[in-house]
């Protein structure tokens, strides 16, 4: 093919496809089948339920905790041979593998629901075609449309392929879904030049784009993935993913504590096997009982809640998205939108409604501003702030508008919406008279239709003669203003029809200009009495001599909700840029009125990008708030920009035009009930309601999300590291000196319990606590911020202090208050009764550490503010502070329960010993965030 299909005749077109205008022959169609395959989207093989749950144990720390199990099974298996007792030797691998499992369960669940959720979305765009075959109209499966078809296209038929029209009779095709321009284009079949862009190519229909007004032909040149909406998904398709920034962040944080762990653990190992050697002790169990050593420091630093903390916070995070209709495709996008720094949104059908809304109007010499958006049909009529009743010329101007109109307004029952059915401008000017009371189906049936002289591109105006109830014979017409009033000799004004002089039609020309120049789309209208007796209603006869009523300008306006949300977002310091394919007077005149574009601001389009380098663009890509008429490849070249200046981008869209720009993102968001296939399966979140605004309440959402992770990150590290530095300190002093002298203070069993059991329920109820006041009125946390940061000074003083205070718990009931003296007069030690003190001494300590964390916790809820100053606000998680009571109830039950004595080597406290363990980990209180938040004290924050 030497030229493009929109470059060449109709009869060259069908002449390369070999076909004629009777269509294909059935046998030539089945063998063009088999060549070309069917006309439908590749799918991507999506990954089995299998897949998915395997995936979920590729998470870092997953994997530490799978080695922490086969260790601890080793351990529990060394002790199984010694003569200990099953659950008391696998006490661990059993936990350590539990939680595992509720991890990977809970990932797991979420995404598989997220996946069947965005498939009971999906609806198929064009399940049907007509097609000529054999010269006779038939209609068939979609996917049976090959090359060299000829469709036969009809108002509201979607279009299953990419076609060059041969013939069109007034038709229109609305291309939003394809180009991102919401207004219909009419189809025309001139040859136009080889270099056309797509969204100007009006002698061509595409795949998945529909038929507004009118009817016509076409030729079929490309099917499934040769149409241009394939070739938008194959670059979905083969688009890479990139890891979200909490999935960096847990990551980079993951492993940096994997190597402190090995790191601490191989140098305990090293000191206490060097000791053994030392002490020419080569039995394999002084070997076993340095390397459980080292594993208990593991055991101790390893944040084993972490993966599930976070699963259950990111899982709880996208039920209330579902309650904020948003469905959560990715768990760790969630927590994502809380970082983004810029979202990059299409205008039609995101920002605005994608309705087209009558908003001025001129009749008698004023404007008149038309309130309400999209297609119901509320909204009142003003001049300045009066309200203004729709009589005399306003009513004539409304009627003439809605008589002389195609399109119809219809209400919804089923989800309690108005949808208009035909061109969108004609439905705008039915609504606009609607909001005066004045249906169009009681005008008809008191101006019943006669006559039609039909709207087309050369004409640029549409006349409709009416049988008025006075028997009078009316006829309205609607058209470009200058082509209506060169065909008006008088105007109608204050009730009377005037003479229509020059200076008055440029007076009204000039009106015209400056509506055009807030970029709304306006259309004239006129009428004149015919006499009862003209029996012939043409173009000559009935279009003269006519009265001039007034002037409707309308536009796709904004969504009300859509101002609001892009305050907040002004608010909470997130950018918001607005990308779309319509033109670029209509792009500003939307984003002034959202707030998005400023004075001083750039406004590029898409030839003007063309034209620069990426560096150029690099350089003034963060001062550009709108985009117009932009391509696919434009979006994804912005976003990719931003991307490289260091932004978080979360880009909104719904038309598959967005949908690689979506996949590039960080967050990528779609809609769901107007969105593409193609675009929801490039998404991370699928808005239900297809509302800007909800994309805000998702970053306020994933704030609070990633503000909880930030919480329990602080709660752990602040109660893991006392952990490391206690049994560190005597697993060194105990292989210097000796094991029965110093021994560990903590066990294995008694580090996950405080770890996993202890800190478990008030850890997931931190995931539910209310966000912080000023949640949207701070900035973005910067990318590069890591999880930690600020936390440092926290952390240091909270384990410092928990640290000192089982130190010291240890120490009074082993060394200075032992209940059973082990050390005899004459130095040598008493087993059973060091055993008993032991036992005692390691039970105040787990008691303290536990109950420390209880507190301190507390503390841990806000990054601003401690507990004593949060007043009741401390109690409203009625579910966080149950946990913590009964997180205090199990820790001090199982010290006086046999079979958990048994099991986690604890014996039952006096009264005594309760209360001054519980005062001294009352410590915990005075951690107070004011003072020691924000303080950086290492490069890990």
């Amino acid at each position: 093919m030497s030229k493009p299909w929109h470059a060449m005749e109709v009869d060259e077109v069908l002449s390369e496809l070999g076909v004629s205008r009777n269509g294909l022959s059935f046998s030539e169609a089945l063998e063009r089948l088999k060549k070309y395959g069917p006309n439908e989207i590749r799918k991507v093989k999506r990954r089995t339920a299998l897949h998915m749950f395997l995936d979920e144990f590729k998470d870092i720390f997953i994997l530490l905790l799978l080695a922490a199990t086969v260790f601890s099974a080793v351990i529990g298996y060394w002790e199984m041979v010694h003569g200990g007792e099953f659950m008391e030797a696998f006490a661990d691998t059993i936990t350590i593998s539990a939680i595992v499992f509720l991890c990977a369960v809970t990932g797991f669940v979420q995404e598989y629901r997220a996946e069947k959720a965005v498939e009971a979305l999906k609806k198929l765009a064009a399940p049907k075609a007509r097609v000529v075959r054999d010269g006779k109209e038939i209609i068939i499966p979609a996917s049976e449309v090959v090359p060299g078809d000829i469709l036969a296209l009809e108002e509201g038929d979607h279009v299953p392929a990419d076609a060059r029209l041969i013939e069109v009779v007034e038709l229109k095709t609305n291309e939003a879904v394809l180009t991102g321009e919401s207004t219909p284009v009419n189809k025309e079949l001139a040859v136009l030049p080889e270099d056309t862009p797509v969204s100007e190519r009006r002698n061509m229909v595409f795949s998945a784009t529909h038929v507004v007004y009118g009817r016509g032909k076409a030729v079929v040149v490309a099917t499934g993935m040769n149409t241009e909406f394939g070739k938008i998904a194959e670059m979905v398709q083969t688009a890479e993913e990139e890891e979200t920034p909490l999935q960096k962040k847990l990551d980079r944080f993951a492993s940096k504590i994997a190597k402190v762990v090995i790191a601490v653990c191989a140098l305990i190992f090293a000191l206490e096997a060097f000791e053994v050697i030392m002490k020419m002790h080569f039995e394999v169990e002084g070997f076993i009982q340095a390397f459980m050593s080292s594993i208990s420091l593991a055991i101790s630093a390893v944040p084993e809640g972490l993966p599930a903390i976070v699963t259950i916070a990111l899982a709880l995070g996208a039920r209330e998205f579902a309650k904020r209709n948003a469905i959560v495709r990715k768990l760790s996008a969630a927590e994502s939108l809380g970082a983004v720094t810029v979202i990059c949104s299409d205008k039609t059908g995101t920002i605005t409604k994608g309705e087209m809304t009558v908003r001025q109007v001129y009749v008698d010499g004023k404007l008149v501003e038309v309130a309400g958006v999209g297609y119901e049909p509320k909204g009142e009529f003003r001049i300045g702030e009066d309200a203004v009743k729709p009589e005399g010329s306003l009513e004539l101007l409304l009627r003439v508008g809605a008589l002389c109109n195609n399109a119809s307004l219809r209400k919804n029952e089923q989800n309690n919406s108005w949808e208009i059915f035909g061109d969108p401008t004609e439905g705008a000017l039915i609504v606009a008279a609607a909001k005066a009371g004045l249906s169009k189906e009681a005008l008809e049936n008191g101006y019943p239709r006669i006559s039609e002289i039909p709207f087309t591109s050369e004409r640029k105006r549409m006349t409709t003669i009416h049988k008025t109830p006075k028997g009078e014979i009316h006829a309205y017409m609607k058209g470009a203003p200058e082509v209506v009033l060169e065909r008006c000799t008088h105007i109608f004004e204050g009730g009377k029809e005037k003479r229509l002089t020059e200076e008055r039609k440029k007076e009204i020309l000039a009106i015209n200009e400056q509506l055009a120049g807030n970029a709304l789309r306006v259309l004239a209208m006129a009428y004149r009495r015919l006499p009862t007796t003209l029996t012939k209603y043409d173009a000559e006869t009935v279009e003269n001599g006519m009265v001039f009523v007034g002037l409707q300008g309308m536009i796709d306006p904004p969504r009300e909700e859509a101002i609001d949300a892009n305050k907040k977002c002004q608010k909470a310091g997130i950018k918001t840029v607005m990308i779309t394919g319509d033109h670029k007077l209509t792009a500003i005149a939307v984003a002034k009125e959202v707030g998005i574009y400023k004075e001083g601001d750039i406004v590029l389009t898409g030839a003007e990008l063309d034209k620069m380098s990426d560096k150029e663009f690099e350089e003034i890509v963060e001062r550009v708030t709108v985009y117009a008429r932009v391509s696919p490849e434009h979006k994804l070249r912005i976003v990719n920009a931003l991307k490289k200046k260091g932004h978080i981008v979360a880009m909104t869209g719904d038309g598959v035009n967005d949908a690689p720009a979506v996949k590039a993102a960080d967050v990528g968001v779609a809609m769901g009930i107007s969105g593409t296939d193609v675009t929801r399966e490039a998404a991370d979140l699928v808005l239900t309601d297809d509302n800007f605004a909800t994309i805000v309440k998702a970053v306020e959402q994933g704030r609070v999300i990633y503000d909880n992770i930030r919480k329990y990150a602080r709660f752990l590290l602040a109660c893991n590291f006392d952990e490391l530095l206690v049994i560190g300190t005597f697993a060194i002093l105990g292989g210097i000196f000796s094991p029965e002298m110093f021994p560990l203070p903590l066990l294995p069993a008694m580090i996950l319990w405080i770890n996993l059991v202890t800190d478990g329920a008030p850890a997931v109820a931190l995931a539910t606590d209310p966000p912080d006041v000023d949640v949207m009125d701070r900035p973005p946390r910067k990318p590069e911020e890591g999880i930690l940061h600020g936390m440092g000074a926290f952390i240091i003083a909270s384990f410092l202090l928990q640290a000192t205070g089982t130190f010291l718990v240890f120490c009074l009931e082993y060394y200075i208050w032992p209940s059973h003296p082990w050390i005899r007069p004459d130095g040598t030690i008493d087993e059973v009764a060091r055993q008993l003190t032991y036992r005692e001494a390691t039970t105040t300590a787990f008691v303290q550490a536990a109950l420390f964390e209880l507190f301190v916790v507390w503390n841990c809820r806000s990054e601003k503010r401690s507990v004593w100053r949060m007043g009741r606000k401390a109690f409203e998680n009625k579910f966080f502070v149950l946990a913590d009571l009964v997180s205090v109830a199990l820790t001090l039950g199982i010290t006086y329960i046999p079979i958990t004595q048994q099991l986690f080597h604890l014996t039952g406290l006096s009264l005594t010993d309760l209360a001054y363990v519980a005062g001294v980990a009352s410590w915990g209180l005075l951690i107070f965030p004011e003072i020691f938040m924000g303080r950086k004290v290492w490069k890990w924050e």
